[in-house]
This record gives structure tokens, C-alpha cells and sequence, in this order.
């Protein structure tokens, strides 16, 4: 994922609700959310070349469902070719039967092998984010306080113009009780940011440019797919999916 914001623990009865864009290179091989082989307790996208995911929820864990998304944080300056797939953080916790404090303590100690992420994960009673580059935040590793929350490609919270623009949005839709089609209409904004604005990340200004857009559009690389996930209290969580570029 390149965006999700996330209200926790805000709406009564729906723990979590969560709305992401997943950005990345037109020719890297996924398939689309869905029960997976072998582990049909999970329901999520897959990553055919790297392995693991993007996001996904589970029906089960050791308090009811579960939740799990990564971003990559930009920094080209420190990008290794041989470090391990961080799409493997989010299967391995949806897979087994860590608690969300317990799995961050259990890859703490290796989380420096790969290159930067967001990870947030949890269940209907906790939610937990965690960077191998947010050592200065104190959240960083803590059970997150209730909120409206949003992450690109920096840190938690940091404020890059999509982060700014999507959670203001998407507040404003959870206090209309909008349906869910507006979740996703927010999703496919492609208005890019004024320079004036734009994060410095280490890219050149004109990609600054393209990627500042919530729904990223160039020609071999931008956002794949939107998805909309909801955690509740008394049903089933829900995961929904638009393939905007298979």
C-alpha cells in the first residue's frame, strides 16, 4: 500500500474502517483479493513475486478478526536490492496467532533487515503501528490512541498533501454515514499536489509531482488497486476491493 487512512475506535460497533491504494509497478505479478490457497482464513491480495501481501483481514485470531497493511517508506538513498520482502510482514502475522503487541516485539529485533515500512496491524482490540524508521515517534511500536489516522510513503501522520487531503475527507464521510462507493470515489482523486507543498523524498521533482496525486497515474507505474476495510464488533470484517490496473 502507498495510502490508508484509518479511523480506530471511533465509530461505535466498527473498530476499524480503513481505505487504501496500493501503488506499484504495472508488470509485477498479483492476484486480486481473495481466500487464499492454503490458508482460506485469510481474504487479501498476494503478491506473486515477492510473496506475501499488501493488506488482508482474517475471520479469526485470538480476538476476533484481524487486520494487516504495510506501506513502503521512500527513501532512495537507502533502498537495498537484497533485502527481504516486506510484503512477508503482513502474511506472516495474518497467518499465525501473534497478538498485535507480541508479533511487533517478535520482529523488532530484524526489522532493520528491510528496507523501510509502515506496518499496522491489530484486531478489534488493538491496533499497532510499527516503522524500522520511526525510532524518534513515541506510537511508533504502541498501541495507537482512538483516531483518524493516515500514512503514505513517510511516517504516521506525517503531513504530505494526499495524507492532509484524505483524512479530512474521509472524516467527513464517516460523520455523513456516506456509503461506501464514496470511499472509493475519494480513492481515484488524481489531483496532484502545488510544488510549494510537495514532501522532498529523494526523487526527482517532476515524479515528486506524479506521486503527490491520491490515485497515482504515469506510464509503468501508479495505483493498482482501492480497498475499503471494515472490522466490526458483531459480524464478519469486510474487505472490498476495485482493480484500478490489473
Amino acid at each position: 500500500m502507498c495510502l490508508i487512512v484509518f479511523a480506530w475506535q471511533v465509530m461505535p460497533g466498527v473498530p476499524l474502517i480503513a481505505a487504501a491504494n496500493r501503488d506499484e509497478f504495472y508488470d509485477r505479478p498479483a492476484e486480486p483479493a481473495g481466500p487464499w490457497d492454503g490458508h482460506p482464513e485469510i481474504f487479501g491480495g498476494r503478491d506473486l513475486l515477492g510473496g506475501g501481501t499488501w493488506m488482508g483481514i482474517t475471520q479469526s485470531g485470538p480476538n476476533g478478526p484481524r487486520f494487516a497493511a504495510i506501506t513502503n517508506y521512500r527513501n532512495p538513498k537507502d533502498w537495498r536490492a537484497d533485502a527481504p520482502t516486506r510484503g512477508a510482514l503482513v502474511s506472516d502475522y495474518l497467518i499465525g496467532s501473534w497478538t498485535a503487541s507480541d508479533y511487533i516485539a517478535h520482529i523488532r529485533g530484524s526489522a532493520q533487515e528491510y528496507n523501510g515500512f509502515n506496518l499496522v496491524i491489530g484486531d478489534a482490540t488493538e491496533l499497532v503501528w510499527f516503522s524500522n524508521r520511526g525510532d524518534g515517534d513515541v506510537r511508533n511500536g504502541a498501541r495507537l490512541e482512538p483516531g483518524i489516522y493516515g500514512i503514505s510513503n513517510g511516517l504516521l501522520d506525517d503531513p504530505w498533501p494526499k495524507v492532509v487531503r484524505t483524512k479530512a475527507q474521509f472524516a467527513s464521510l464517516l460523520c455523513q454515514g456516506a456509503p461506501e462507493d464514496a470511499f472509493f470515489d475519494m480513492l481515484a482523486d488524481t489531483t496532484r499536489a502545488p510544488d510549494m507543498r510537495l514532501p522532498e523524498t529523494g526523487v526527482a521533482l517532476e515524479l515528486e509531482r506524479e506521486l503527490s496525486a491520491v490515485c497515482i497515474e504515469t506510464p509503468g507505474y501508479g495505483t493498482r488497486t482501492s480497498t475499503v476495510v471494515t472490522l466490526y464488533m458483531a459480524a464478519p470484517a469486510v474487505l472490498h476491493e476495485r482493480i484500478i490496473r490489473s
